[in-house]
């Protein structure tokens, strides 16, 4: 006897992306793209998927999936395989990312450096050479100009803020230098803003001078963890791929490390196909938590954002401050048209001069009672550090003074605290100095 009454089972919903005429934002769709409870019993968020392999309903398709995992087929696995690959975790957060950039895809890795050294190494041959803006990230460049040089791989550098006329003198140096060699030019790799000095980078300028020289088939890779997802988007700019330390803002709560990069299927194939052989894939717990904290993405950076810019109202013009590396309040016309052209916030992170050296900067920090002494950034509490004793205490300090990082130069990064208090702690920090 049947019960003519029971509910017949629910089907699997296709992802909600518009309502009518009206495409949804990615904020909305941060709260259920990619997955469907009815494949999860009913769980209104997607479990935790701790396995190390799938089930495979057959052997063809076993078969089907692995020719995608190898490269035998275009396409990608087409289905769950083995965690070192893909997991349900990590495509779903895969698939929001995408949307904050506008990418076609988007691959998530252990941390932001596993995330760009993978980069690298799949682009890069013997002779190669990279071309990229500075400064970067210490880690970033070290990476570069120490492990990279040892296969062969050179690099041609620029300021973030060159001219298009000096991309070209660039760009033409590395074409000549890569043809010496017996290589190409593998990328162009930006940082902008810089991280500490919040230089930016035009990228639409960058883009036309690789157009010119080298020609589209060479990517632009920019690591946007400053100003991104929120107020940069690059592909927007001409850069193909986007790189993030999701550590920082997506995350942004100090309790996780991630990185990610995202842009069109022909730049990411070759990425995550060297991310199947060498691992680094972000565990399904870490990509749980991402999940998590892109539901508040962008309430979290307006916060902050409002936040930064009432603390530096404050601190332009304190006679203990000797200047603000600060997108809300740029002094060079060229950096403002670029910021007008490129962003749509000043973010929460910022460079902040203090009159005298280090032991000054020393005492700053040293003094603060809210703020936390830590390096790292985009959390919701605030926090400080000194970049040339700590994040970029390994760059030679001629490289140093080149790119503007001084021993009076603390990175900021403000939180989401109330404002006055923040800068009441600030004003007695700078009391003590």
């Amino acid at each position: 006897m049947t019960d003519d009454t029971a509910t017949p089972p629910r089907k699997p919903k296709a992802a909600l992306t518009q309502i009518g005429n009206r495409q949804l934002s990615p904020a909305t769709m941060m709260m259920g793209h990619g997955y469907d409870p009815v494949l999860s019993e009913g769980s209104l968020k997607a479990p935790i998927f701790l396995t190390s392999t799938f089930a495979f309903a057959n052997a063809a398709e076993g078969k089907h999936f692995f020719m995608g995992i190898t490269g035998k087929r275009p396409g990608g696995s087409e289905g769950l395989v083995y965690s070192r690959f893909n997991g349900p975790n990590q495509q779903i957060l895969e698939g929001r990312l995408s949307l904050w950039d506008g990418a076609e895809e988007s691959l998530v890795f252990s941390s932001g450096m596993t995330a760009i050294c993978v980069l690298f190494l799949a682009f890069c041959s013997q002779g190669d050479v990279i071309v990229h803006s500075g400064p970067l990230y210490a880690a970033s460049e070290g990476f570069v100009a120490k492990t990279l040089s040892r296969f062969g791989v050179t690099y041609v550098d620029f300021p973030a803020g060159a001219t298009r006329e000096e991309l070209d003198v660039a760009l033409t140096k590395a074409k000549a230098q890569a043809a010496a060699q017996g290589g190409k030019v593998a990328m162009v790799y930006l940082e902008s803003p810089a991280n500490p000095t919040n230089a930016l980078v035009d990228v639409e300028a960058v883009r036309d001078a690789r157009d010119a020289v080298l020609g589209a088939d060479y990517p632009i890779a920019i690591d946007n963890t400053f100003l991104g997802p929120l107020w940069q988007q690059p592909l927007k700019q001409g850069a193909d791929i986007v790189v993030y330390s999701l550590t920082k803002y997506v995350g942004g709560h100090s309790d996780l490390v991630a990185g990610s990069i995202g842009g069109a299927t022909k730049w990411m194939t070759p990425v995550r196909m060297l991310r199947n052989t060498m691992g680094g894939i972000l565990d399904p717990h870490t990509a749980w938590m991402l999940m998590r904290s892109l539901e508040t993405v962008e309430l979290r950076m307006s916060r902050a954002g409002e936040n930064a810019a009432k603390v530096c109202a404050y601190l332009k013009g304190h006679p203990k401050v000797e200047g603000l590396g600060y997108l809300g309040d740029i002094a060079d016309p060229r950096q403002q048209d670029i910021f007008d052209r490129h962003c749509t916030g000043a973010g929460s992170t910022f460079s902040l001069y203090i009159k005298g050296g280090e032991a000054e900067a020393f005492r700053f920090l040293d003094s603060l009672k809210i703020a936390k002494l830590a390096v790292s950034l985009g959390g919701t509490e605030t926090l400080a550090s000194l970049p040339a004793a700590m994040t970029h205490l390994s760059v030679p300090d001629e490289r140093k003074a080149a790119l503007g990082i001084t021993d009076n130069l603390v990175r900021i990064s403000i939180g989401i605290e109330d404002a006055d208090d923040l800068i009441a702690d600030f004003e007695q920090a700078l009391a003590a100095v």
